[in-house]
């Protein structure tokens, strides 16, 4: 049974793993790289909890009892006594290599968890730069972690079965998910089909073929999608729509995952979605 949870990376998705986890009634401590960002992490997730109480999902005590189980810091070092930690920083590869090669210094027990959130990255890459590539496993949670019910459990060539099965068990058990498991090839299940679909609607949207609004109706309203492929980018965020698309681009070499020049120029001019208020959509408007 897992009880103490690490979580490196507070932003939009780790955030909501944190929520998650202590709302689940875990020990979770969160880290971050200022005490800026541990700070906005912090508030990101307490106005949340204020929104879920105000809505009638939590009590006033269980929103109490959440933030009370929750330590935000900037030290990494925090982690040493953790069950779990689950890395939820930016999609970058050499970053990520980089992380597990300090929490492989710093957790103590061999019995631990070290599970990477990436969206894309092959679990294996990430496992090699630690000295208990067994103990490293993929666990991908959505956007947002507090309300979508998926959870890829990746398991690399070099995942122990138990850890797979630990994984999963607290993903389903402990969180409530739904768990898929996933072959550690990148995009793993989702993004290997929902990259190419964005990236079509891109196309089409570029092409001058449909307006944005008529291509998001129209899979709104003809395929019963919650939003639109150009809402979803925006949500995502248009920089790690283009990392994931190089990346599966890079693995598969098919031109179905080749970023769309107008993309790439949009994360260029800084237009990000969601991260910067200005995408396909403007939110600031």
């Amino acid at each position: 049974m897992i009880n103490r949870v690490g979580v490196v990376g507070g932003g939009q998705m780790g955030g909501g793993i944190a929520e998650v986890c202590a709302k689940a009634g875990l020990d979770v401590v969160v880290q971050e790289v200022s005490a800026e960002l541990a700070a906005a992490s912090q508030g990101r997730i307490e106005k949340s909890l204020g929104k879920a109480m105000e809505r009638g999902k939590l009590s006033e005590e269980e929103r109490d009892s959440a933030l009370g189980r929750m330590v935000f810091g900037t030290d990494l070092a925090a982690m040493h006594d953790r069950d779990l930690i689950v890395e939820a920083v930016v999609e970058n590869e050499e970053l990520k290599k980089t992380l597990f090669s300090q929490l492989d210094e710093i957790v103590k027990s061999t019995d631990a968890i070290l599970a990477s959130n990436t969206s894309s990255i092959p679990i294996t890459r990430i496992a090699q730069a630690t000295s208990r590539p067994e103990s490293v496993v993929g666990l991908h949670f959505f956007n947002p972690a507090t309300v979508m019910p998926l959870v890829e459990v990746v398991r690399s060539v070099l995942s122990s079965d138990e850890v797979v099965e630990q994984a999963a068990a607290f993903a389903t058990d402990q969180l409530g998910k739904v768990v898929v498991h996933a072959k550690d090839r990148a995009g793993f299940i989702v993004n290997k089909l929902l990259v190419p679909y964005i990236i079509d609607a891109i196309v089409m949207y570029e092409e001058g073929f449909a307006s944005k609004e008529d291509i998001d109706a129209g899979m709104v309203n003809g395929a019963a999608h919650p939003m639109g492929p150009l809402t979803l980018s925006d949500l995502i965020g248009l920089d790690t729509m283009l990392f994931v698309a190089e990346s599966l681009f890079e693995e598969f070499r098919e031109a179905r995952y080749a970023p769309p020049p107008l993309l790439k120029r949009m994360v260029e001019a800084g237009l990000l979605g969601r991260k910067t208020g200005r995408g396909f959509y403007d939110y600031s408007s």
